[in-house]
């Protein structure tokens, strides 16, 4: 696969932190297993580029990310959607969406929309608990740039998320 959005990822797959020694790698995921991944959430559709990059790259493990508990992305885009849902929720995302990091026990994620027609989409925060009216919100665009400055502030010391 060509690497045009995901540049700065693909040229620190391997890391060392600057402040602690601590070496840091990202790890894959089959083409295969992206192109499941499209035809469960995308209607079979190709996933935006970068989206596609990231996940030939780090979909396995990436240290600017964090996955949650998740093994597998399948398991975190279902456990992402079911949490809209539990307790009571009626969190719901009527375009087609891929959730692309989770955090605080799952009440927060990031995500692209798949709709958007970019090749490198914005990349939006659902925040579940938050009143209706306002718990979705642009982050970041693109989702390049979200990566990218991740990884500046790791190389420079400090915590990408």
């Amino acid at each position: 696969m060509e690497i045009k959005y995901m540049k700065l990822l693909n040229d620190n797959l391997s890391v060392t932190a600057p402040n602690t020694g601590i070496k840091e790698a990202v790890s894959p995921i089959s083409v295969e297993e992206i192109i499941a991944l499209e035809n469960k959430y995308n209607g079979g559709r190709l996933f935006p580029a970068a989206l596609r990059e990231l996940l030939f790259l780090a979909g396995g493990d990436c240290y600017v990310l964090d996955y949650g508990i998740n093994d597998t992305q399948e398991q975190m885009q279902e456990s992402s959607r079911r949490f809209m849902t539990i307790g009571g929720r009626n969190r719901v995302i009527s375009r087609p969406f891929y959730v692309i990091d989770v955090y605080n026990a799952g009440d927060q994620f990031l995500f692209v929309y798949l709709d958007e027609g970019k090749d490198d989409p914005d990349v939006y925060e659902a925040l579940i608990g938050y009143r209706l009216n306002d718990w979705i919100h642009l982050v970041k665009s693109p989702l390049s740039a979200l990566i990218d400055g991740r990884i500046k502030r790791f190389l420079s010391g400090g915590n990408p998320f």
